[in-house]
């Protein structure tokens, strides 16, 4: 007899054993979350049981390699489990996505350090905090990632105000992050600030605040449209004293670091659309479940069959399917050995992806609020809540206008570059 199909291979075809055994972890703690799903939107709550959940089914450590203790799990793995979680408690599924950005913070330096991208004399210190990362969410602390911050300009789509000043035995961290879940639920939090001093992207450091550190306080609670339960009203740090080995201090260390990563930003970012792209999936089955089960009291035909709610599936279904083949090529872009295009083609790539999965995303749940009328249109019901939470996917990490605007500057100056080099070359 066949087994079930997992909610990740939706997602992930072809899964390695390896990769289902991840996922089964996953599986597991789906209907605990779907439960706490509803309540944890309408107290806008990040519900604290889960971190105890997802820490006994050991995937707080889903994707730090075996060696320093982890399940040895990859970006396959994170997409799979983001789009898993997402189908139950996309809030979770959000907070969940950003405590596994911050292995990158490990992953990364390592993987620069075997590029031959940092001195002997540095590496020392950059394996011992990548290696502290690494550990620490194996062994089950949850990690909140800071680096977002209110802060914006013209040119970047994070700015880095938070500084580090050099104090007794360590540094001083001052400043305000306004975004990365897990606020107050997160044991660590991960922070990114600029060392006091140094220009530039050199002088970008990462640091490792204990929750419980003096000077670190939450914001004022976040009462956002949706995802209401990822817990992400930020933090402040006003005089937070981190001890040297929790720093990483080598200048431009953080920026050696995106060297080596495949595509999006740090080789993670498309786990979050994947969140997206199963609260679609989510209500969609549900909005599908409902017409097809209930019938029109005259006819006793289902309302599926109206030529209205056709047309409405079938934009629903061309939606979803956008959303999936976007989220695959990037997929197979940013995991596929050898690499199939070189890195400023995966970047542009997800530049667009990132935009066309949750537009697309939030068209599935607007179709499944037309689709089932007043009688589904509940601010608590699913598909009042999976609109809410997609409608925040079209802001989140930048809109899709920025992203097709970026990349029409990219294409056209490529061009204008070519162009001008052939002209050049012709006199």
């Amino acid at each position: 007899m066949t087994a079930p199909r997992l909610t990740g291979e939706r997602l992930i075809d072809a899964m390695t054993p390896e990769e289902l055994d991840r996922a089964r972890r996953v599986e597991s703690v789906l209907p605990a979350l779907r439960e706490a799903a509803a309540g944890a939107d309408a107290a806008g709550e990040f519900p604290l049981g889960h971190v105890a959940l997802l820490r006994e089914a050991g995937l707080l450590g889903l994707v730090v390699p075996e060696e320093y203790g982890g399940l040895g799990g990859g970006l396959r793995d994170l997409a799979a489990a983001t789009f898993a979680m997402g189908t139950a408690c996309p809030s979770t599924a959000l907070a969940f996505f950003f405590h596994n950005t911050s292995a990158s913070r490990g992953l990364l330096p390592l993987e620069a350090i075997r590029a031959g991208l940092f001195e002997a004399g540095e590496i020392p210190e950059v394996t011992a905090f990548a290696e502290r990362v690494l550990k620490a969410m194996a062994g089950g602390q949850w990690m909140g990632n800071f680096a977002s911050e209110s802060v914006k300009s013209s040119g970047a789509n994070i700015s880095i105000a938070t500084t580090a000043r050099r104090t007794e035995g360590g540094w001083r961290l001052d400043g305000e992050k306004s975004f990365g879940c897990a606020t107050g639920v997160a044991d660590v939090y991960l922070v990114t600030a600029r060392l006091d001093g140094v220009e530039g992207t050199d002088g970008l450091a990462l640091f490792l605040v204990q929750r419980e550190s003096p000077g670190v306080s939450s914001r004022e609670p976040w009462n956002g449209i949706g995802m209401r339960g990822s817990a992400n009203h930020g933090i402040r740090l006003d005089g937070v004293t981190v001890p040297d080995e929790d720093a990483l201090v080598v200048p431009g260390a953080f920026t050696r670091m995106l060297q080596v990563s495949r595509g999006s930003f740090v080789g993670n970012q498309l786990a979050i659309a994947a969140v997206y792209t199963g609260a679609a999936q989510a209500v969609y089955d549900h909005t599908l479940d409902r017409l097809t089960s209930k019938t029109f009291a005259d006819t006793g035909r289902p309302i599926a069959a109206s030529p209205m709610h056709q047309v409405l599936i079938g934009d629903m279904t061309q939606r979803l399917e956008t959303a999936y083949l976007w989220l695959g090529r990037q997929l197979e872009l940013e995991t596929s050995e050898p690499p199939l295009r070189p890195k400023p083609e995966v970047f542009r790539q997800w530049r667009l992806g990132k935009g066309s999965v949750t537009e697309a995303c939030f068209d599935v749940a607007l179709g499944a609020l037309k689709a089932c009328g007043t009688s589904g249109a509940t601010l608590d019901g699913i598909i009042g809540r999976t609109l809410r939470d997609l409608a925040m996917g079209l802001v989140m990490t930048f809109p899709a206008e920025r992203g097709r605007l970026e990349v029409a500057k990219m294409a056209s100056e490529d061009r204008a570059t070519a162009l001008f080099a052939t002209v050049e070359s012709g006199r």
